[in-house]
């Protein structure tokens, strides 16, 4: 029975892993995308340029789709909660349920308010309280995303409870201290930047793609393609290195407050000073070592102390029962900071060529800019990645185990209930990412067309299946 539960509480994690990945993304642009959207209308209504609008109308029908695939995919984890983990949420519940609760009764509530407006009123009502509700949506993506990580810092670093002696549950004893723990102010800037550097490298992508586009038909660049291109490389020169500079304050939080997740993370086995950073190398769980190991003298401690002589941890120091698993988090993690350091990069390369005059003529550049569109996110998900799967064995750090946590599940439950998620996820999800895939083939036009709830779906429907338009349209004739 044993290696069956040990199989069923694997297929657990697995499934709560897929369904947040899946979410994550869509969360992660709507932030970064409302809050462009509000900048591209306040632009309009500073300037009074034509070109942020045609980019607001733009991008607002992509976040149109990003949205509703973000409500859909967040829906299937508070069910998960109660089926896969119930034992957590009956434990944790009363701090973790609430913080839950808040995001509900302010941001949900906030956006639902003026989702509407900002999508379909435009022409409705005024330009300021129009302007108002893009900004009211832009601050209930902000806030969503503040309460959803006071509740997971809590769990890594948890803060202003009390346990019941009777039933084992955590009980609040100190909001403020529960609501700002330790790591959740290094945590909220980390993937608030993530989300803006994310989108920005989306918005760059397309602009590169119709510049590029544009040069093969032997015609010049809309000035809309022109004018998010730019405004995404501003963002991504600016944003990349704060994100850098996040992430090592971040580092600095957890080896103070998680010392076996920086262990694993750098795979370093032996508390040491003058400790080696580890390029390359493949962390042996069994053997305790970590094989074809590639070092840079003085650097790991340098990087996680800030100073040569710095003494750094090692998994050594922990028992074997609470150590992450190494091999997992050793490579997110370098795969994480590479793909932020391309970004960098790139971002510095594009106030060259905007020095050189050269940033919308420049096709090498171009390239580079569409193939590092899922860069963002892809750097976002290893991060989430080395967060949770650093905080194993526990769900509530230290004092929660994960797998105390699950739910009296069986096996053949479980194999059926995760082979349907991937199969009806595949289906959904890839059929609206297709929808956006279409959406974003189109170049932005000056007089760009506004949604409007009459012709929303008209849109749909032609994303999915541009051939029935055609032939029913006046054009298809």
């Amino acid at each position: 029975m044993q290696p069956a539960h040990d199989i069923a509480l694997l297929l657990a994690r697995f499934q709560f892993a897929f369904t947040v990945g899946v979410h994550i993304i869509f969360p992660a642009f709507s932030i970064g995308l409302a809050a462009y959207l509000a900048v591209l209308e306040g632009c309009w209504l500073k300037t009074g340029r034509s070109v942020f609008l045609d980019l607001y109308r733009y991008w607002i029908k992509v976040f149109s789709i990003v949205f509703g695939m973000g409500v859909v995919s967040g829906l299937v984890m508070s069910y998960e909660f109660g089926t896969n983990w119930s034992v957590f949420s009956q434990k944790a519940g009363p701090i973790t349920g609430v913080l839950l609760s808040y995001e509900v009764m302010t941001a949900f509530f906030l956006e639902a308010g003026f989702l509407g407006i900002m999508l379909f009123g435009m022409n409705k009502v005024g330009r300021k309280l129009h302007f108002a509700a893009t900004c009211c949506v832009s601050v209930g993506t902000l806030i969503s995303m503040t309460w959803i990580l006071s509740s997971n810092s809590w769990m890594q670093t948890p803060r202003g409870y009390m346990i019941d002696p009777a039933t084992g549950r955590f009980m609040p004893a100190d909001w403020l201290a529960i609501i700002f723990n330790p790591s959740f102010p290094f945590r909220l800037v980390h993937m608030g930047l993530a989300a803006f550097l994310s989108v920005a490298f989306i918005v760059g992508a397309t602009g590169a793609w119709h510049m590029l586009k544009a040069r093969r038909e032997g015609k010049a660049a809309t000035a809309p393609v022109r004018t998010m291109f730019s405004m995404a490389m501003w963002m991504a020169a600016i944003v990349a290195p704060l994100q850098i500079m996040a992430g090592d304050a971040h580092g600095l939080n957890t080896l103070k407050y998680q010392p076996a997740k920086i262990a694993a993370m750098e795979g370093d086995w032996d508390s040491t000073a003058r400790a080696p950073e580890l390029l390359f190398g493949i962390p042996n769980m069994k053997t305790e070592h970590t094989d074809y190991a590639v070092k840079v003298p003085l650097l790991g401690s340098l990087i996680l102390t800030h100073s040569l002589e710095g003494k750094v941890p090692g998994l050594k120091d922990f028992p074997r029962d609470q150590r992450p698993p190494s091999q997992v988090i050793f490579f997110s993690f370098r795969i994480m900071v590479a793909l932020g350091v391309l970004m960098m990069l790139v971002g510095f390369w594009s106030l060259w060529l905007r020095r050189t005059r050269t940033l919308f003529t420049n096709a090498a550049f171009h390239r580079v800019a569409v193939c590092m569109a899922p860069a963002g996110f892809l750097a976002l998900l290893c991060g989430w990645v080395t967060t949770e799967v650093g905080r194993q064995p526990w769900t509530v750090y230290g004092l929660l185990r994960t797998s105390q946590s699950v739910s009296p599940i069986m096996l053949p439950s479980m194999a059926i209930t995760m082979t349907a998620f991937v199969v009806v996820y595949v289906i959904v999800f890839g059929s609206g990412i297709g929808i956006l895939v279409r959406q974003l083939g189109h170049a932005p036009q000056e007089g760009e067309q506004e949604t409007s709830s009459a012709n929303a779906s008209d849109i749909l429907a032609e994303r999915m299946h541009p051939e029935v338009i055609e032939s029913t349209s006046g054009k298809g004739a």
